[in-house]
């Protein structure tokens, strides 16, 4: 379990974001993603990513160049969210990174609960012990009620949906736990590159551990 830190509510800034993929998603691990959706606030702690690189990554949804309605929000500025729906069933959040142009983005693929568990739990019935809230991209997005219709949303300067800082410096690698990403096996040799990142020993992230 990663210890709160003084809990002082400032957002990370834009220049957080507008670098490169693999450096935000390690960047990512031990801040905070706050949702005010729905008038109640629920929060955790961002315990594990996967970086996304855009046209040259076969696994991301901008491979190639690829631009949609869906995925205009990846082509935009680092730091909004590019929130997608998947086996039509499930939302997924991504932050964006790099600067506009440069379609990447990390995807949030687990939490540590920390505000608003009692809403969490009313959200996902079917979880039925706190490390299960949020432990996954789509069960993270079920317990924040995050949806499509917070695509492009603002994460610096947004209402409803947020990041914020509770670490100065990204942590250490030596306490990161990586290894290839999930469900990506269509991707030919980028299934097996070493983009996803954990805290390591964090018993909040995703099955398989990396």
């Amino acid at each position: 379990m990663i210890s709160a830190d003084a809990d002082i509510p400032v957002r990370l800034p834009r220049a957080f974001f507008r670098r490169d993929p693999v450096r935000v998603a390690r960047a990512l691990l031990g801040q905070r993603l706050v949702s005010r959706i729905g008038g109640l606030r629920t929060a955790g702690v961002i315990v594990e990513t996967e970086a996304y690189l855009g046209i040259p990554d076969k696994a991301a949804h901008t491979f190639g160049g690829h631009r949609t309605e869906r995925v205009r929000s990846m082509w935009g500025d680092g730091g909004h969210a590019y929130v997608y729906f998947t086996y039509g069933m499930h939302h997924c959040m991504n932050v964006v990174a790099g600067t506009p142009g440069q379609p990447v983005a990390a995807l949030i693929r687990a939490l540590q609960p920390e505000i608003g568990i009692e809403t969490m739990f009313a959200r996902r019935a079917k979880a039925h012990r706190e490390i299960d809230l949020c432990s996954g991209p789509a069960k993270l997005c079920q317990a924040l009620a995050i949806t499509r219709q917070h695509d492009a949303e603002d994460l610096v300067s947004g209402k409803t949906l947020f990041l914020e800082q509770r670490r100065g410096r990204a942590l250490p690698l030596a306490r990161i736990a990586c290894g290839p990403r999930v469900g990506v096996d269509y991707a030919q040799e980028w299934a097996a590159r070493p983009l996803r990142f954990a805290v390591a020993g964090c018993r909040y992230v995703s099955e398989p551990r990396p």
